[in-house]
This record gives C-alpha cells, structure tokens and sequence, in this order.
C-alpha cells in the first residue's frame, strides 16, 4: 500500500557518491522546502529507506560496490519500500542503460550535469503522481467497503455466476480454438499401405472410450491422429482439450491440468479451470506425455484410475468423464528404466497403442502431401503451382526428411514463396541438406532439432519474433527459440 505523501515538505533521498553533486542537489531542494537525506552508496541507502522512508529517491547508477540498478532492484523487491518512486541520475545516454533503469523499477531519468529547474519539475511530477496514487487508493478502498457492505447477502449467488461464468468463458476459448482449426479426417493424405493400417486402427477405437498412446518421431502428424480419434467418436460434439507438456514449466503443469482456486499461490489472482475440467464429456490430448515432471505422474494416474483430481489449492474433489489421448516422441520403456517415467502410468496410456510412421517410411505419400501443401498455403502467398517436374519430386522423395512431415510442409511453404511462376521451384535448401544426409547417414536428435530450427528460419528470412517469425511457426516464445539457437549454435552465418 503506497503511504500517504506528505507534500509540499516531502522528504527526498539522494544517493550518489560525488560530493560535488550532492552539495549542489541538496541546496536546491532544501531551498525549495523538501527535506533532504543523504547516503554516498546503495548498502547505505538501503539501510536508510528502512528507518527513513522517503517520498522519492534520486538514484546515482554508477556507485562503487552496489550500483544503482541492483539498488533499485532491491528497493522494488521489498513490499514496504517497492511504492517509492526512484529517479536515476546519470551521465550515460545509452538507450540500453535507460531501458535496464525502467525494467529495474525507475520511474523517471535525469542526466548530468544536471538542468535544476528540469529536476525540480520531475520530482514534482512524480511526487504529484504518487499522491493522485494515493489518493485514488484511498477512493477505492472506500468504495470497495461500501460494495461489500450492501452486497454482503448476494455474496453466494454471486461466487456461483462468477464460478459459472469462468467455466463458460475457458470453454468457449478451447471451442474457438478448435473451430479456428482445420483438422479433420479427411486433411490425413496417405497412400501408404501401413499408415492406411493406422488409420484403420483409429477407426476401430475411436467409438470406445479406451486411451489411446500415439507413438512416433515429432513431425509425423500425432496430433492429426488424436484429432481423427476424437472426431469419429461419440464425443466429437465436445470439445477436445490440448495439453503440450513440453512448453510448460513443470510449476505450471499441475494448475493447466487441474485448475486453481484463488490464492492458491504467488500470482493466482483469480480461480483458473483446469484442462481435465474443461475436457469433461470429451477428450483431452496429451502431448509430448514423456515430458511430465515424475512428481505429477501419480495425480495424472489417480485421473486416469478414478476419474476425480482436486484443484490447487482447494481440498473439494472433482469427478470428470474424460477421454485421454497421449502422444510422445520417447521410447517410454527406457525413460522407465532410467526412473523419470511410471511404470503404473504407462501401462495405463499403453491400452491401445498407435505408431505413426516417419515419413521416410512412407514416401509414396511425399506427391501427395506435396499438392497438399502447396494447395494449403498457395492461396495466402499469392502462388498457384501448376507444375511439378519429375526432377523437384525425385529430390524430395530422395531426402530422407528427419523432421518428418512438418519438415517437408516447411520446404514446400519456402519453395512456393520462391516460385515466380506456376513451377513448383525448390532452390538450394533441399540440395544443401540432402548432401549433408548423404554425408552423414543417421543423425541425432540435436542434428535434427538443429536443422528444423534453421529451415524455419530461412523461411522467415531470420525473422524470429513477431507475427509469421520462427517463434511463432514452431509454437514457443522468442526468448525460448533464442536460447535454444545459442545452445546449438544457430546464427546467421551457420
């Protein structure tokens, strides 16, 4: 809570270790009726602000020992102190020194030597600014006491609307996810004999409620599989809820899967309904299944067992009808070996498993996915492909594609953004990475990573962040798609 100021004689701290510049600060503003503290170093400053607590703080950066950005953090992290504005004071002009000023906390900057009229004006901005605070507080507070006042009997009905409307508002965002999306049945091309015998599979289980494990390399189309499951089943008037337990901390999972009450943690400000919650009456896909962090196995097992869970938070059990589709890239009986995976969980995911195949295995569907693609993404590139020579579709089915068929929806994409005319054309990328395969045979799991990452980027022409950036294309945030380069390596040049 932001303590009432107590302007005009408010009290200001000056912290830099130039005597020169304090003489000078402190006679102007004492001159101007603001009482003065002094300290030459943050340890000291913070020390001061306990016992002191001043209405503003002006903030030297460059001090020895502690500077004035990791002051000012300080400052910010405590609960008492985090309301005090602080003005940094000076001498560089980076606009990256100005942006690590405000990211620490800073409400305002002065530069040196200092303008004393433009210091005077600031301070009285930011002092005028934290009273109009304060006294809007103080307006709320009161007229959150009169609200709860008279609707102190309503207060039941209400949680109910608010619990109901909640509900409503999560669902009807997985409903528009899932209208947003194009997948069905009929968007799996195949020729292939064995995938045909997949499909074949799904269309036997998908009218049960058993749980089915999609099995495969990433980019083999899982998630297309899941869909077709939950499509033909009884539930397809439901919505189907997705989970990739790869993109989430591992603190973050238990809250997507079961929900939150209120309060139940540092940053739960309202109750959250959890996917399983959600998916009642229909299905929940979860994807990337072997990334689970092992302490939550044992809830997701009780869900799969008993049907029930509790949210975090709350001590009320919540009984669900959920259909479970899984999907995973590991080999689960290693990971259950090496200890980070449950047996009892995966011999209950494992009732009836699906394989799908890399495309590799099935490169008689290479043309077909081809005219797909090219269908898909032709129209929004301005690209209508009339032709595809011999030579184009040998090259592909060549390839031995380690990133599946993600991998050849990103080069046919690339290749019709290169196309001047109604011919498929497929540049250099395809011959550059078939020379590396061939040199190579086999590659890694990282070699593979590797590779999509940089075919994503030529893409998008090194776009990272942003609309139609990698980031987006693959599904993680920027900062993620950043280090993740920097760990394998990826730069412009590579």
């Amino acid at each position: 809570m932001i303590d009432q100021p107590d302007n005009p004689s408010a009290n200001i701290l000056i912290v830099d270790d130039t005597p020169n510049n304090i003489s000078i600060l402190f006679e102007t503003l004492s001159s101007h009726g603001y009482k003065v503290l002094v300290e030459r170093d943050g340890k000291s400053a913070l020390e001061q602000i306990r016992y002191a607590r001043p209405d503003l703080v002006l903030l030297d950066v460059m001090m020895p020992g502690m500077d004035g950005f990791e002051t000012c953090r300080r400052l910010k992290l405590n609960p008492d102190t985090h309301d005090i504005p602080v003005i940094f004071m000076t001498a560089l002009s980076e606009t990256i020194d100005k942006v690590n000023g405000f990211n620490m906390g800073a409400v305002d900057y002065i530069t040196k030597p200092f303008q004393l009229q433009e210091v005077l004006s600031r301070i009285n901005t930011h002092l005028t600014l934290r009273k109009l605070r304060w006294e809007l507080q103080q307006a709320n507070q009161l007229l959150e006491q009169r609200v709860a006042e008279r609707t102190e009997a309503l207060s039941k009905a209400l949680k109910e609307v608010e619990n109901l409307t909640t509900q409503l508002q999560a669902e009807n965002v997985y409903l528009r996810e899932e209208i947003k999306s194009k997948s069905n049945f009929e968007e799996i091309v195949t020729e292939s004999k064995p995938f045909r015998k997949v499909l074949s599979l799904v269309e036997q289980v998908a009218s049960t409620n058993t749980t089915v494990l999609i099995l495969g390399e990433s980019g083999t189309g899982k998630e297309l599989l899941a869909r077709a499951v939950h499509n033909l089943s009884t539930r397809r008037n439901r919505p189907l809820v997705k989970l990739n337990c790869a993109v989430l901390p591992a603190t973050l999972i238990e809250s997507e899967l079961f929900g939150h009450e209120k309060g139940a943690f540092t940053g739960a400000t309202i109750q959250k309904i959890g996917r399983f919650e959600l998916a009642n009456g229909g299905t929940i896909f979860l994807d990337e299944i072997g990334e689970m962090p092992i302490e939550l196995q044992a809830k997701l097992l009780r869900v799969l067992q008993e049907g029930e869970f509790e949210r975090v938070g709350s001590s009320k059990t919540l009984k669900v009808n959920v259909r479970v589709i899984a999907a995973t890239n590991r080999n689960l009986e290693n990971e259950i070996r090496e200890g980070r995976f449950r047996e009892d969980l995966y011999y209950r995911l494992n009732v009836f498993p699906l394989q799908s195949p890399p495309l590799r295995e099935r490169k008689e569907d290479i043309p077909l996915l081809v005219q797909h693609f090219c269908a898909k993404h032709g129209p929004s590139i301005g690209r209508k492909i009339e032709v595809i020579t011999q030579d184009v579709m040998d090259a592909l089915i060549a390839y031995n594609w380690p990133g599946n068929i993600r991998e050849l929806e990103n080069i046919v994409e690339r290749s019709l953004i290169i196309s001047s005319g109604r011919r498929l054309e497929l540049g250099e990328w395809l011959l550059r990475k078939g020379t590396l395969d061939k040199k190579l045979g086999p590659i890694t799991l990282e070699e593979c990573e590797k590779a999509h990452i940089l075919s994503v980027l030529e893409m998008t022409r090194w776009k990272v962040s942003g609309k139609n950036g990698a980031a987006a294309i693959l599904d993680v945030i920027p900062t993620t798609l950043e280090s993740k380069m920097k760990k394998l390596g990826i730069s412009r040049s590579a």
